[in-house]
């Protein structure tokens, strides 16, 4: 009787697993997460694979978000329209971007070995365009579309749109009050001279997703537009000696769908260049 008194007394715990190991469905969204993960990979790998250098760019482009500020904007509105020097969408290559072009003001000198009586009378033509010395045939608002510049072809006149004024409406080759103004100025001012002349269309990219890509056709038939208008205005038709489009293959800024590179080129060759030149 003593001894089981005595007797130590062991208490058994029961050790309860609720759920039987279950972990519940936590590794079901990670998977999904995985899965999600592994099918936008291989659609990159595939857009990598089937697009071209240029549609790469004008995806990202388009994709790129933008601010309402930024370093670009002058918040003006006089002759650069808003912009400071270092815009690169309203006023390409200012700035940050080159040295060879300024808007209202003819840029760079022309290189290699052109007769000083050449360049003097290229440069006599840009002065009455732009209204250098004197009152300027063009509007301000004119103006603000033009970018000159000197080259060893001769001097290049680059008329382009801004997103509140196009050269042309819509997406069509119908000029603008706005181009025939330009154009106007333009062919009076040529009739200084009688080197020849070349007209050369250029438009911005269009999206990949669309069908069919207008951008030659319309480059092309814009540059026909102009030569026409300069023509009506006085230009002698054997004076011009080529009209090309470019279509979107020479931008005019980084971004390749940018209204910027909506733009012709109006070259006024020197007359030491071959017909053929």
């Amino acid at each position: 009787m003593g001894a089981h008194a005595n007797a130590p007394v062991i208490i058994r715990r029961k050790k309860v697993i609720v759920g039987g190991g279950h972990h519940g469905g936590a590794w079901k969204v990670a998977y999904a997460d995985f899965v999600t993960a592994m099918m936008a990979f291989f659609m990159l790998m595939w857009l990598l694979n089937a697009t071209t250098e240029k549609q790469r760019k004008g995806l990202a482009d388009y994709f790129t978000p933008t601010i309402a500020l930024n370093r670009v904007s002058g918040g003006g509105d006089q002759l650069f329209a808003g912009s400071s020097l270092f815009a690169q969408e309203a006023l390409a290559h200012d700035g940050t971007g080159g040295s060879q072009q300024q808007i209202g003001a003819g840029s760079s000198s022309a290189t290699g070995q052109a007769d000083p009586a050449q360049i003097a009378a290229l440069n006599r033509v840009e002065d009455i365009l732009l209204g250098r010395g004197g009152e300027s045939a063009l509007s301000e608002k004119a103006l603000r579309h033009i970018v000159t510049r000197l080259t060893d072809e001769g001097l290049v006149i680059e008329i382009f749109d801004t997103p509140d004024a196009p050269l042309f409406d819509g997406d069509t080759d119908t000029p603008t009050p706005l181009l025939r103004e330009i154009a106007t100025v333009m062919a009076r001012s040529f009739a200084l001279v009688e080197n020849g002349v070349a007209v050369a269309g250029h438009t911005a990219a269009r999206p990949v997703v669309f069908r069919e890509n207008p951008v030659w056709g319309l480059s092309t038939s814009r540059g026909l537009a102009l030569r026409a208008l300069l023509e009506n205005d006085g230009l002698e038709p054997a004076r011009c000696r080529r009209v090309t489009g470019h279509a979107d293959r020479k931008l005019a800024v980084r971004n390749p769908m940018a209204i910027r590179n909506n733009r012709v080129e109006v070259t006024l060759l020197r007359s030491d260049i071959p017909p053929g030149g």
